[in-house]
């Protein structure tokens, strides 16, 4: 088996090319947003694929487009708007990681503080009381952990993967093709 990622293929059928386009987006056409339904399915599609793959979208039109350099333009626009949204995955994973060392440092002097009052406590007396003090600091330090914890081993891997996913759809090759007559 080769090294080369396997091609994906994702055929849509549109009346016409503004169907793949929002409506309301004032933008000029390079910098246009898909429509939400067409964003959705086409990265629903894509999520089903490992990262790292390499994608294939046909367009099949029933009216052609109107420019010459139609399908440059429709897989420039495609490619800025993936391209787009995978700095804001990538914008948000690092957010993501710089609360995780934020949370993990809080957490961690948090937790040294409650070890080291629930340590104060078992040296100072004894007694069912004390006891459950004690018991109660030491969860409740390594429950401040929890979040830092769950960012690290959790959170940052789907972002990660989003963000590898819209960066090969950036890249995907477009085409366009008349609608075959049914």
């Amino acid at each position: 088996m080769s090294g080369a990622a396997h091609v994906h293929r994702l055929e849509l059928r549109l009346r016409e090319i503004t169907q793949l386009f929002n409506s309301m987006d004032p933008s000029p056409f390079l910098e246009r947003d898909l429509d939400t339904d067409a964003e959705n399915y086409i990265e629903s599609w894509a999520m089903a694929y490992p990262p790292g793959s390499r994608f294939h979208i046909t367009l099949h039109l029933q009216q052609p487009a109107a420019e010459v350099d139609a399908e440059q333009l429709i897989a420039s626009a495609i490619h800025n708007f993936f391209n787009f949204k995978a700095e804001l995955a990538r914008r948000e994973l690092r957010q993501l990681l710089e609360q995780g060392r934020t949370s993990l440092i809080i957490g961690l002097c948090f937790l040294t503080a409650c070890l080291l009052a629930a340590n104060a406590v078992s040296r100072s007396a004894s007694g069912d009381l004390l006891v459950i003090g004690r018991e109660s600091l030491t969860i409740i330090g390594w429950v401040a952990m929890w979040r830092p914890i769950d960012i690290f081993l959790y959170d940052w891997w789907p972002l990660r993967r989003r963000a590898r996913i819209f960066e090969s759809l950036g890249h995907a090759h477009v085409s366009l093709a008349a609608a075959r007559k049914t």
